[in-house]
């Protein structure tokens, strides 16, 4: 199918549209930025722009910007009213396949968006965070730089996320803390209800699924790549 593009829509140059895109009202797409297939892109939202940090270059026309920074974003992404997904400072910022990106978010400059993930309205991520797939992020949450919230993660509405949060966790709170597993989400995608019971176990106990010693089935993959990652 051919892209629906509002005649209001400003769409920069360096800036690559798969097929089946919606394109709203007053959106703007600056590149270098790479867009997929049937992503429905709302009224008013900005891709793409300097990151938002101090010495970042701002050309005088806000379309152009240093090659080398873009903005990829997957397929079947809705990406709501008035949010901002900026371009990078050291690389891409990504955001994946099959995210719902609610009204008034914001993804800061590197952020790593995984596919599936939810961001609830308002909610806003700093520089360099990463978000696994399948996490939900809740209205108004606010997400410190460089964190990180693992794959199936559930962060409550309002939470100031100062640390990481880990997968299949369910958290809230300011600051953050887990208080158990998101055994619904872990239930509706197909996880072994005995594992499920490990995960929730150890996270109220305040430890790591991983110290368990019991079976983590398909998710060990997950837990021991998210042991992995940069601290």
């Amino acid at each position: 199918m051919p892209n629906r593009i509002a005649p209001s829509a400003v769409i920069g140059p360096d800036v690559t549209l798969g097929d089946g895109n919606i394109i709203g009202p007053g959106a703007v797409i600056a590149g270098p930025a790479t867009i997929g297939d049937d992503n429905w892109i709302g009224p008013g939202v900005i891709i793409g722009g300097p990151p938002e940090i101090r010495g970042a270059e701002h050309a005088p026309d806000w379309l152009e910007r240093p090659a080398g920074l873009p903005v990829e974003i997957g397929s079947h992404n809705i990406i709501r009213e008035h949010a901002v997904i900026t371009g990078g400072s050291r690389g891409a910022t990504v955001v994946g396949d099959d995210c719902y990106i609610m009204s008034k978010c914001h993804v800061a400059h590197d952020g790593q968006i995984g596919d599936g993930a939810t961001m609830s309205i308002g909610a806003t991520l700093a520089g360099h965070v990463h978000v696994g797939a399948s996490a939900n992020i809740g209205i108004g949450t606010v997400v410190h730089q460089f964190r990180w919230i693992g794959a199936g993660a559930m962060v409550g509405m309002g939470t100031v996320v100062t640390h990481d949060v880990p997968p299949y966790a369910k958290a809230y709170g300011n600051p953050v803390r887990v208080h158990s597993a998101n055994t619904v989400g872990m239930s509706r995608s197909g996880v072994d209800e005995t594992v499920v019971a490990v995960i929730d176990a150890a996270y109220q106990a305040g430890k790591d699924p991983l110290d368990s010693g019991a079976s983590l089935g398909k998710l060990a993959g997950v837990f021991a790549a998210w042991a992995r990652r940069p601290k």
